[in-house]
């Protein structure tokens, strides 16, 4: 595991982000209570968000390319803690949801930035491995900031836990100041070069890589309470506790994904991945009804999935030549499509009255659907990546 002080606010930044993309799922009662509206409704706030990302990712790393990254940095950061602080003092519906689509809008190009950044910071044959730290954040965040968000939101307030995040998005910005290294920016980068990239064949074999495969992840843990309540038979008190299981497993996996990236290339870990993701979520469908499997495979599947982000990143940054930032932004926005499309699709075989561990199967198809994809990029390239 590569440990450097520079790279440090940008650990910082994906906690932040972190938090405030997944405490809203546990905060849903509380909001809709304090606003008077429909939990249904409520979850529209999740959506805003994710829109936010969809749209922002690729607008500001077009906007961001011929800026030095820690300007780009500072002024995305900026952004995250404002809007995240007006969610704090949201006075309606409607204040909020803006907020959140505003406060979604610099994740994808903070994520972009920040993974070309952490590739130049590193030694050669680590540039993976420092991705990984950035992305740690976003495991310590489901392993301790979103548990306790949660906890804060129950009981005392919701607008507690989103002053949290603007806390943490202020130390992040003080961090960046002074620990990030001064980069220079690309002098000869301009709108016609950074949309090159979706013109090539392999960049949309890698968005749909991630769309798809990584919609395995979220049929998973979308429905991952009424998994491990009434499958396993938890009570609804351990689901916080067994959300921090999945959180450890992902803060493990991510570095190990960043150690396979750099020893075999990031499209062959991202091959390994995928298919051992479409194996987990299969021993998952047969296992869940074992309280004592169903803590182990939450463990691995947390692990094995989030093992991909730091690949992922990556392949998109060795594919995309004069258009890293871009591309390394347009992978968060595809996470987010996979977040969709994974929710959506796994709550398919619970329309038709399925048991709760049927969206792993699901999941298992579009993993295996991912892994196809990505040795389809392995077969249509010939340098390696």
């Amino acid at each position: 595991m590569l440990i450097n002080k520079k790279l440090i606010p940008l650990t910082f930044g994906g906690l932040g982000i972190g938090i405030t993309e997944f405490v809203m799922m546990g905060l849903l009662p509380d909001i809709a209570k304090d606003l008077s509206i429909t939990i249904p409704k409520a979850g529209h706030l999740i959506s805003a968000y994710a829109l936010g990302v969809v749209v922002g990712a690729p607008i500001l790393a077009i906007i961001a390319a011929k800026y030095p990254p820690k300007r780009i940095l500072l002024a995305l950061m900026l952004l995250f803690t404002l809007f995240n602080a007006i969610s704090a003092f949201a006075p309606s519906y409607t204040t909020l949801f803006l907020a959140r689509f505003l406060s979604g809008l610099p994740h994808g190009a903070f994520f972009g930035v920040g993974s070309v950044v952490a590739s130049r910071i590193a030694p050669p044959g680590k540039q993976a491995q420092a991705v990984s730290l950035m992305f740690a954040g976003l495991t310590i965040a489901n392993l301790f900031g979103v548990p306790l968000g949660t906890y804060i939101g129950h009981n005392y307030s919701w607008r507690y836990s989103f002053g949290i995040v603007a806390l943490v998005g202020i130390v992040t910005l003080i961090s960046l100041k002074y620990w990030l290294p001064q980069l220079p920016a690309v002098k000869d980068r301009n709108l016609k070069t950074e949309l090159n990239f979706f013109a090539k064949r392999e960049a949309w074999i890698i968005i749909l890589m991630i769309s798809i495969g990584t919609g395995g992840l979220f049929c998973w843990i979308s429905y991952i309470a009424p998994l491990m309540t009434v499958v396993a038979g938890f009570a609804e008190s351990s689901v916080t506790y067994i959300l921090m299981l999945a959180g450890l497993g992902m803060l493990v996996g991510n570095f190990v994904g960043g150690y396979l990236a750099d020893k075999f290339s990031p499209a062959k870990a991202c091959v390994i991945l995928l298919l051992s993701m479409s194996l987990i979520l299969i021993i998952v469908f047969f296992v869940s009804h074992h309280p004592a499997l169903a803590l182990i495979t939450t463990f691995l599947t947390g692990g094995i999935a989030f093992a991909s982000a730091a690949p992922i990143q990556m392949l998109m940054i060795r594919t995309a030549k004069d258009s890293e930032m871009i591309a390394a932004s347009a992978s968060q926005a595809s996470f987010n499509i996979g977040n969709a499309l994974g929710a959506f699709f796994g709550g398919l075989p619970l329309v038709y009255s399925l048991s709760y561990n049927y969206p792993s199967l699901v999941g298992a198809t579009m993993a295996f659907v991912g892994a196809l994809l990505a040795l389809w990029l392995i077969s249509s390239k010939k340098q390696n990546i």
